[in-house]
């Protein structure tokens, strides 16, 4: 089993009709999404046919509830602490699906103990970069990875965010990294120049890198190799909203099922493509909001 410790939060998606002219109104489409990366790789993951389970503080109100119902329906086992208010963000999407996000996490980061049972049959281990660089969601999450290791799991960590490594400094996520000793580390190509990713060159203690680029090959780097898989075109990019997420739990699921990493890329590549097209990570059902203008 799968298991994902972090964020499960509100993602308000937002499709302006425009770029946002500052000081008077713009025209946009608005849909409300269950977000957070960690819960994210969970429902992703059961969609990909994987057992999973999710580990998080959710706020005790109406919101939180309706977000751990809609997690279990989606098939994945809630280990959810109950307490404050429930988060949200504020996703912001241009022309070319980019995405700007505005967080307000509330709860989720305040995560300080867990269910004794939380991480009973779990063989892999999965932590955002998100889950470590706030307290007291980060010694918790380092706690569950000492425990997960102790018991035989394996481990992945996702860089996250080019602008939250920023703040919580460089270093100390490198440090983090070194000690933590993540068998997979997801990351983006702008967080992979960042901690020194490259051709050949990895994280000590990491034993694959695995480097998405957008269209471009996602880069398998380990510290004596780099090999590069194929992205196949996508034909119109409208929202890339959970696409990272939705790569890891389609990589994590054909791994755990006994792939190797180019077939675990291919499936992860294509899990992804499935989410680019509408708003918010959500596997796709039917129409895309974009082929119903």
């Amino acid at each position: 089993m799968l298991c994902c410790v972090g964020d499960l939060i509100e993602d308000v998606v937002v499709w302006p009709a425009a770029a946002p002219r500052r000081g008077t109104d713009t025209p946009a489409r608005i849909f409300r999404r269950r977000g957070g990366s960690a819960a994210n790789v969970a429902v992703l993951a059961a969609a990909a046919g994987g057992r999973s389970r999710f580990i998080g503080q959710v706020g005790e109100d109406r919101l939180g509830d309706l977000l751990v119902a809609e997690l279990a329906a989606a098939g994945v086992e809630p280990s959810v602490i109950r307490k404050g208010r429930t988060g949200t963000i504020v996703v912001l999407i241009e022309a070319d699906g980019e995405r700007t996000m505005l967080p307000d996490r509330g709860a989720a980061t305040q995560l300080a103990e867990v269910p004794t049972d939380a991480l009973d049959g779990v063989t892999w281990l999965h932590v955002p970069g998100y889950s470590l660089m706030v307290e007291p969601l980060g010694t918790t999450s380092r706690a569950l990875i000492d425990e997960a290791r102790s018991c035989g799991s394996a481990v992945s960590i996702d860089g996250s965010s080019v602008g939250v490594i920023t703040e919580y400094g460089v270093a100390n996520f490198i440090d983090d990294i070194h000690h933590l000793r993540p068998d997979v580390l997801f990351c983006n190509e702008d967080e992979a120049g960042l901690l020194g990713v490259g051709p050949g060159s990895t994280l000590p203690g990491v034993n694959l890198a695995v480097v998405k680029a957008g269209p471009a090959p996602v880069a398998l780097v380990t510290a004596r190799s780099t090999s590069w898989v194929p992205v196949p075109p996508v034909r119109e990019v409208t929202d890339t909203t959970g696409a990272g997420d939705a790569f890891a739990a389609g990589f994590l699921v054909a791994t755990m099922g006994g792939a190797g990493p180019v077939a675990a890329t291919q499936a992860g590549v294509r899990h992804a493509a499935g989410l680019l097209q509408q708003p918010g990570a959500e596997v796709r059902t039917g129409k895309s909001p974009a082929e119903e203008k």
